[in-house]
């Protein structure tokens, strides 16, 4: 395998991709069109938003990196043909690239900072990548407390977004000429189920990497409270996710957001009531991996309903 592939391999780029849809998607259809009613300018806007952007890829593909560096002896019994560190990629080589991607997201963190009147994007982005090594080295391999971890930094990718705007809301408060109420709304909601989703997604993959976790001393869920336990877990999170979207429906009804309401009952609710009855009778690694594409796919489907708020405003 080419060198270039493989490590393209290695950063995960369909999910660096997503990451960049996801914050793109957001500033364009949340952010912006609530500030256009007033004719304001988000901090987050042109360059430094792009700038934005390639910060969290590269703290992403720094925490796959490093991820893979520690998970080597792991991944090797769960999934060996995806093994790209030592095969393809050299372990110093590996290291190198991780922190080159840190410090680089960092740096451009502080850049836009200074350039775009925000004041934690630097800082965020420390601690982003400071708890993707600690997530790594060994949270991962604790109970529920390393699937909750990236679970709160997948919905961090999209609640750092308004945070950058937390200078107008305040300016907001005392000058109401922003709808600071629908910002915290939409942010609340889509950085929520990214939460849950992820979550749910997470456990999953316990389950599929049960054997490599256990062999080499993780105490994942599956492992401690058992499959059925587990099972058990992850559909009350998927029933929880579920009432919450069928909820929206009655608000989006209300409104007259048709299409927006028959989008997420086709593309959201469906897929998760047929992902509860796979989980029920999945027994072997290959049937909870294709639950975990399934969930990947809602999530995927879960970030382009923000079209429809561009839409109808």
């Amino acid at each position: 395998m080419n060198k270039i592939i493989a490590f393209f391999k290695l950063a995960r780029w369909p999910n660096l991709v997503f990451f960049a849809l996801t914050q793109w998607m957001f500033s364009f259809c949340i952010i912006t069109p609530v500030f256009s009613e007033r004719n304001i300018t988000p901090n987050l806007h042109g360059y430094p938003l792009a700038l934005i952007i390639v910060s969290y890829i590269l703290a992403a593909a720094g925490g796959y990196i490093i991820n893979d560096y520690f998970d080597l002896n792991i991944d090797l019994v769960n999934k060996p043909d995806k093994v790209m560190i030592d095969k393809f990629i050299p372990r110093r080589l590996a290291i190198i690239f991780h922190i080159l991607f840190c410090l680089l997201s960092i740096a451009f963190g502080f850049y836009v900072d200074a350039v775009a009147n925000t004041h934690f994007m630097g800082i965020a982005l420390a601690l982003y990548n400071l708890l993707l090594f600690v997530y790594s080295l060994s949270l991962k391999k604790r109970m529920l407390i390393g699937n909750v971890l990236i679970a709160f930094l997948l919905a961090w990718v999209i609640a750092i977004i308004s945070i950058a705007e937390s200078n107008q809301f305040i300016h907001a408060f005392i000058h109401p000429i922003v709808n600071t109420q629908r910002l915290l709304r939409y942010t609340i909601l889509y950085a929520g189920f990214a939460f849950i989703i992820n979550l749910i997604r997470e456990v999953v993959k316990d389950m599929e990497d049960i054997e490599g976790d256990r062999h080499y001393g993780c105490n994942t869920m599956p492992i401690s409270w058992g499959i059925n336990a587990t099972k058990v877990f992850v559909a009350v999170w998927l029933v929880v996710l579920t009432a919450i979207l069928t909820l929206l429906q009655f608000y989006a009804l209300q409104l007259r957001w048709w299409w927006f309401s028959l989008y997420c009952i086709v593309a959201l609710i469906v897929p998760l009531i047929s992902i509860f009855k796979k989980l029920a009778i999945a027994q072997t690694p290959k049937e909870y991996h294709r639950i975990s594409s399934l969930i990947k796919l809602v999530m995927f489907t879960g970030i382009l309903s923000m079209f429809f708020f561009r839409v109808y405003g």
